[in-house]
């Protein structure tokens, strides 16, 4: 009692058992633990000293030593840093290290209360010791504390050094060292540090950053901040960016020059400028570099013309050469501004230089300095290859000669024409258009001789043509391409003989490379000259060359070039070939032959031949053809023979067109033999036709059917047409059932009554019959009304029906039984 007393400890009664227990157990932490926390509500002073006794026999207790460091802190909160009780507890923490120095979370603790203290040299200390202290397994615990310490001290060169001891310890934080350093403007440590990072290929960014993006902020910050960076080559590093990163070029290039913009050194800083103008393949990349060129040359000139401003106010003299420097960074940028279309022409001929549409746009850009314009027509032939052209490749040959032609050189051209001659061109076609040109100039030129001499040469055939492969170059398959021939042909036709002539189109129809217009041509010239046989045999070799369709044409001109020469004279020569020329005519080309031939029959022929050949021809062509076929045939036998020809040509025609035109036919029909007084003919008409028109859909030909019997039936007749049309329309409606339609709308047929009334309406209103067509029975309307309500209510007779037994039927499925059991004909129409 007496040394508690005098450590200023009061003891109370309460407090005397757990004084006896740690009196008697000082080394006990749980009587320590178990005293500290009956005294929870004690002041600061007695939980302190109850503390230091408990430590002072239990110097090793990490728990007391904790708890301990806690409470002392928590009793500092709140007061001023130059109060004592700060240093006493520095000197708490420094007795607890003694004694805790391998506890990371003790010096943790100590670290904290000293970053808040801002004790700077002290803590850095501290982290020192802790550093030293702690196994290096337990590092990686300090030092994200330590390295938030300096970033919050403010003091660079401390913080450069504690990043590079730390990067030792962990190099993947290189990325936050190098960001600490552009924040502290220390912008040299930080390129050295990016570049070490991409010379490593094994780096891997804890950013996510690709190699692309530090690379890209390396050339930034190397670029804008030149005086800075000066560890590293910046031209050599940024111009190995413009290898590895192609997207990037523009920016580069740019980076590049405004590193030596900011250096001073604007020659230099041209010099890239142009070079990458010069180099770049993209427009994009070019748009970038010209736009800061320009800005470049823009800001030059206006510093420039400030200080001259200035000077001049304030009454100095300008000095003539900055005069002349200004002049001449002017017309500079004027050329600069000028220069542009060709420096985009260039860019595009980078990314393609066999692009033949581009170098016309090129050449375009010189016209008028006809120097210029003959380097760059040289150029561009020396340069596109035409096997890898896209677009046309002999454009160019024909326009450098065009060009020579129109400055009135005309060997010059002639020797370009001569050269392209002998180009391996992609097509013969190419080739052949620049001997088509060749020959052309000649023409303007009133160089007739020059001008078969050259067609000649460009025609010239092989000793053995046979052997000369598809894939041989193109001069040596140029004797092959139609086009010259047929120029050939046209030139010998104006300036040749006929002899000449033949000999040309003889050679083209034995090189089999003769088309149909050839052939037409050929037959065309000779017939102009009176060969009308010799034609005829060229029309004889056409049609054997060429089949349908690419014969039709030889085959009209032919026919009508035989009719033209000998009318009907040679009637069985001239059957003859229309019977060749029809025997294997597709039937979509049908019509016309078979209309000229039955043409030609009529004419110079028998009309009974005729008839035959329109018969042949209704069913030789298309379906579709077919209807107008026999509407021609009609109309030609109405006008030989009579109508009454025409019933055989009706019949057929109702028997072999299809159903959607059969009725237009039966009506046609059924009008004729109305007209001839054959009205039973004409009913039975009507009702075969009815099978194909269903009421639903043809209501117009019910109609006109009705209106017959009106002025030609009687009641009888009339019944039968209704009775026909109640027949049809349930067949019609029983079919689309079983399709699955659903029955209503117009699908339904009119009821009988509706019907029955609009005749009585039509009747009423009819006009009086001519005399041979009035039907001699009167109808009598109110007795077949009468008669049709007997009906009627015959039909809604209910008939008492008794099911069979299910024996009777033997093996029948039950399909066939229902088939068997169903309502008659009458009764389905009621239940429809």
């Amino acid at each position: 009692h007496t040394g508690t007393m005098e450590l200023g400890l009061e003891i109370r009664e309460e407090d005397v058992p757990y004084e006896e227990d740690v009196a008697n157990n000082p080394d006990s932490l749980k009587g320590w633990i178990r005293y500290l926390f009956f005294k929870k509500g004690a002041n600061a002073a007695t939980r302190n000293m109850i503390y230091e006794r408990a430590l002072k026999n239990l110097p090793g207790s990490y728990k007391l030593w904790y708890n301990y460091l806690i409470e002392r802190r928590a009793q500092l909160e709140n007061r001023r840093v130059d109060d004592i009780g700060f240093t006493a507890l520095d000197n708490t923490f420094e007795r607890a290290l003694a004694h805790m120095h391998k506890y990371p979370r003790i010096w943790l603790d100590y670290l904290s209360y000293l970053m808040s203290q801002r004790k700077i040299t002290k803590t850095r200390h501290a982290f020192d010791r802790a550093l030293r202290a702690l196994p290096i397994t337990q590092h990686d615990r300090v030092w994200p504390l330590y390295i938030k310490f300096v970033r919050q001290a403010g003091i660079p060169q401390t913080a450069i050094r504690v990043y590079r001891r730390y990067l030792k310890l962990e190099p993947s934080a290189a990325e936050d060292y190098i960001e600490y350093l552009i924040e502290v403007q220390q912008v040299g440590e930080a390129a050295s540090q990016l570049a070490r990072l991409l010379n490593d290929d094994t780096f891997v960014s804890q950013h996510g950053k690709s190699r692309h993006e530090m690379w890209m902020q390396l050339s930034e910050l190397a670029s804008k901040n030149p005086e800075k960076v000066n560890e590293l080559n910046v031209e050599a590093m940024i111009r190995s960016g413009l290898s590895k990163f192609t997207n990037e070029v523009g920016k580069l290039w740019t980076a590049l020059a405004d590193y030596y913009v900011r250096l001073g050194n604007f020659d230099r800083a041209r010099d890239i400028f142009e070079e990458a103008i010069e180099t770049v393949s993209t427009i994009r990349d070019f748009n970038q570099i010209w736009e800061a060129y320009v800005e470049f040359e823009y800001q030059i000139i206006s510093t420039q013309l400030s200080e001259m401003a200035e000077l001049e106010e304030e009454g100095e003299k300008v000095d003539p050469e900055d005069e002349d420097e200004l002049q001449l960074r002017m017309a500079y940028y004027e050329d600069l501004c000028e220069r542009q279309p060709i420096l985009i022409s260039n860019v595009c001929l980078r990314q393609n230089p066999h692009n033949v549409a581009e170098w016309h746009k090129r050449l375009a850009l010189f016209e008028g300095n006809n120097e210029q314009t003959v380097r760059e027509y040289t150029r561009a032939l020396q340069t596109v290859e035409p096997k890898k052209a896209s677009g046309k490749a002999h454009t160019l040959w024909v326009g450098f000669a065009t060009f020579w032609e129109k400055l009135g050189k005309i060997e010059n051209a002639r020797k370009v024409f001569e050269k392209a001659g002998q180009v391996d061109f992609k097509k013969i076609d190419h080739l052949a258009t620049v001997w088509t040109e060749y020959v052309e100039m000649e023409l303007r030129h009133k160089n007739f001789e020059r001008a078969m001499d050259v067609i000649r040469r460009a025609t010239s055939v092989p000793k053995n043509p046979l052997a000369v492969r598809p894939t041989a170059p193109t001069p040596q398959r140029l004797f092959k391409s139609i086009r010259l021939w047929s120029l050939y042909a046209d030139l010998e036709e104006t300036f040749g003989t006929i002899l000449t002539c033949k000999a040309v189109y003889e050679k083209i129809l034995d090189l089999r490379i003769a088309t149909p217009v050839t052939v037409l041509n050929y037959a065309t010239y000779l017939k102009e000259h009176n060969y009308f046989e010799e034609s005829f045999k060229v029309y004889e070799r056409g049609v054997s060359i060429f089949k349908f369709p690419n014969a039709l044409d030889i085959w009209l001109q032919y026919l009508s070039d035989f009719i033209q020469r000998y009318g009907g004279s040679k009637i069985e020569r001239l059957r003859d070939l229309f019977e060749q020329s029809v025997e294997n005519v597709p039937p979509e080309l049908a019509p016309i032959l078979y209309l000229m031939y039955a043409e030609a029959e009529e004419k110079f022929g028998l009309a009974r031949h005729a008839m035959l050949i329109y018969d042949r021809a209704v069913k030789a062509v298309s379906d579709e053809m077919k209807p107008k076929m026999f509407n021609i045939y009609i109309k030609r036998a109405t006008e030989n023979f009579g109508v009454t020809r025409t019933r055989q040509i009706f019949e057929k025609a109702i028997e072999v067109l299809s159903d959607a035109h059969v009725k237009s036919f039966c009506l046609r029909y059924a009008n004729l033999e109305r007209k001839l007084g054959e009205i039973d003919r004409a009913r039975a008409i009507y009702i075969h036709a009815s099978q194909f028109c269903p009421p639903m859909k043809y209501a117009d030909f019910w109609e006109e059917w009705r209106n017959f019997e009106v002025k030609h039936g009687n009641v009888d007749t009339v019944r039968e047409m209704f009775r026909i049309k109640r027949s049809v329309a349930a067949q019609y409606q029983a079919s689309y059932l079983s399709l699955g339609f659903v029955s209503g709308g117009e699908l339904q047929p009119k009821k009988e009554e509706d019907t029955m009334k609009a005749l009585e309406e039509a009747t009423e209103a009819a006009t009086p019959a001519p005399k041979a067509s009035v039907n001699k029975e009167e109808l009598n309307l109110d007795d077949m009304d009468e008669e049709d309500e007997e009906d009627e209510e015959e039909e809604e007779t209910i008939i008492q029906q008794k099911a069979i037994p299910r024996a009777v039927f033997g093996s029948a499925s039950d399909t066939d039984i229902e088939a068997a059991t169903g309502r008659g004909a009458s009764d389905r129409l009621k239940r429809k």
